[in-house]
């Protein structure tokens, strides 16, 4: 982020940070739809592949549009640098690939994607990394899992998909006290709701698929940061592994975030909404929402947060049958296990999103057989829980 960029606010940032106007005078951020770059002469050339000099070489680690979105995402999450990749769980490989090595110990909050626990447990040990699971919200259980060899503490917060919050102040001065990083995943806040490296993390990871689109068009994932020795570990290990982000993506991307801040403020206004209305239904055990006064981690979330995010996940009386009733009882609402639509998705966590983890894995998340979560979109309130009244009415008839 640019000296001047700091002194914009955060939809000005949306709108404006990042693009850097071509000789043609475009107003609209162009793609860059290629593979390599032409240099002026074979010392040019020589100079860019050795890094001596800066600028394009070739679109799997130097592209222009690629370079805009890493830009204007840094800028919005008050971060120096930020790299683009393959997706969300490419940009997690890559901090590892980056950061880690054999005999390294991670901590992980227990509550994170279930992709992110498949990760941990069953490629990271492959490589003589061994990873420990403890709750999000317990900040006296992350002081006891650390050891000498941890280097890094990775939490996503609000988790998935509970909604249970981690305390980033808490966790970036046990980091830093142990010599290890923090690494926070913040898919659900964006930066439009919440800033982890404002708050002491070293890292955020995104998966730019949800929120950063916003439309659920195409796949992709970063990593901002404030260290420059640590985005040079990342930017090394693209560059090597690839796990790079297309341009298209990238621009589309890059034209997502121009709508960020204010698509964020309705989700959380809709969502907020839908958890009081759900609250109140029969049919209804529990609801997990950080906006909630009654949930556990709603003072900690007012604290860090600028918003409670578009996630409410509940419990229905009944079993796995009874969830199932419920969704598909919906005639509005898509059945996907993707988030940050401007549709609202619904799905059931322990048979999709966390199906390839253990049950014990589950249990220990918090995700039972009657748990239901909905990515609230921009759609009419009133129509949203007209379409969940559907199969919840069923459950207390």
């Amino acid at each position: 982020m640019t000296e001047r960029d700091s002194q914009r606010d955060q939809q000005t940032l949306a709108v404006r940070a990042g693009q850097d106007r071509t000789p043609e005078g475009e107003h609209s951020d162009p793609i860059f739809a290629t593979s390599s770059f032409v240099f002026n002469d074979a010392a040019q050339a020589a100079a860019r592949f050795s890094e001596s000099e800066p600028g394009n070489v070739y679109s799997r680690f130097t592209n222009p549009t690629v370079r805009a979105f890493e830009n204007r995402l840094a800028a919005l999450e008050s971060a120096s640098w930020g790299i683009a990749t393959a997706s969300g769980m490419s940009a997690i490989l890559l901090l590892g690939l980056a950061l880690l090595r054999s005999g390294d110990h991670v901590v992980s909050s227990a509550q994170v994607f279930g992709s992110t626990v498949s990760l941990f447990t069953k490629i990271l040990p492959r490589f003589g990394i061994e990873v420990d699971f403890v709750p999000v919200s317990d900040t006296r259980a992350w002081k006891s899992a650390l050891s000498k060899k941890t280097r890094l503490l990775f939490l996503e917060t609000p988790s998935n998909p509970l909604c249970e919050i981690g305390d980033i102040r808490a966790l970036a001065e046990l980091a830093h006290n142990a010599d290890s990083l923090l690494v926070v995943d913040n898919v659900y806040c964006t930066p439009a709701l919440q800033r982890p490296l404002e708050m002491g993390a070293d890292v955020v990871v995104h998966s730019a698929t949800k929120y950063l689109d916003g439309q659920g068009r195409c796949v992709g994932g970063a990593l901002v940061t404030n260290s420059e020795k640590i985005y040079e570990s990342f930017f090394h290990a693209l560059r090597t592994a690839g796990p790079s982000m297309s341009p298209f993506n990238a621009w589309v991307f890059h034209k997502g975030l121009e709508t960020l801040p204010l698509r964020m403020r309705a989700h959380s206004e809709n969502a907020a909404a839908l958890a009081e209305w759900l609250s109140g239904h029969a049919g209804v055990k529990r609801v997990y929402y950080p906006g909630l006064a009654t949930h556990p981690g709603h003072q900690l979330a007012k604290a860090q947060q600028e918003g409670f995010g578009g996630i409410v996940s509940f419990e229905v009386n009944g079993d796995k049958n009874e969830a199932w009733r419920v969704i598909d009882s919906t005639r509005l609402l898509s059945i996907t296990a993707n988030l940050g639509d401007v549709k609202t998705t619904i799905t059931h966590p322990s048979s999709t999103t966390h199906a390839r983890i253990t049950a014990e894995q589950r249990a220990a998340a918090g995700i039972g057989e009657n748990l239901v979560r909905v990515a609230v979109g921009l759609e009419s309130v009133a129509d949203i829980t007209a379409d969940l009244a559907r199969g919840l009415d069923q459950i207390t008839t």
